[in-house]
């Protein structure tokens, strides 16, 4: 089988992709954000959630529903800079995973990744990342809505947790787009075979 990468290409593409799956799904789990509400554990990503309260009107109590979903619209999203950190975060794990895909069918087609195709892909990645560092530091600023400061025991604040902790997936969102900048965006300038010169 036929492969337009060199040896540092192949683990390029390799780690390429198991970044980009590493900041998608870490983007798309609702585990940014862990505290607990009426003694039950509720988590939040930028555009999901895990339990939520309702009122219940038999009962005449507010009462925890314990399971995930999206908000309702994307205006339903708690705050502003939640919203802009979801539209970047998921536009940067678009351009991760797009590298990521060609990175791959490098490993079968020839001819497909030259040195400057690898350096624009490695590029890519570079800005890729960099929206999703970007989506990452903007997240704090939204600790300030109410749903968040019900949840983290009326005490959070912009870049201030009060009882609640941050939950793995932000980690591995943030961490997927660290080494897609640092080490992917390096080995990407290494990746691509000399093209062959034909005589016309």
């Amino acid at each position: 089988m036929a492969s337009s990468l060199t040896c540092a290409g192949v683990v390029w593409a390799f780690l390429s992709f198991l970044c980009a799956a590493a900041s998608c799904v870490g983007f798309f789990m609702p585990y940014w954000l862990l505290g607990s509400q009426l003694e039950k554990s509720v988590s939040f990503g930028t555009f999901r959630r895990c339990s939520y309260p309702i009122r219940d009107e038999s009962r005449q109590m507010t009462v925890m529903v314990e399971q995930c979903g999206r908000y309702a619209s994307f205006q339903a999203i708690p705050s502003a800079e939640w919203r802009i950190c979801t539209v970047v975060t998921g536009l940067g794990c678009g351009l991760l995973l797009l590298v990521a895909l060609t990175a791959l069918m490098g490993c079968c087609v020839s001819e497909l990744i030259s040195r400057t195709v690898g350096r624009v892909a490695g590029g890519i990645q570079f800005l890729g990342g960099l929206l999703i560092g970007s989506g990452c530091a903007l997240y704090p600023l939204g600790w300030d809505s109410e749903e968040v400061r019900q949840t983290c025991g009326n005490l959070s604040n912009q870049f201030e947790l009060g009882t609640c902790h941050i939950g793995w997936a932000y980690y591995c969102t943030g961490g997927g787009a660290v080494a897609a900048m640092l080490v992917c965006t390096w080995l990407a300038c290494f990746s691509g075979k000399k093209q062959k010169q034909y005589p016309y």
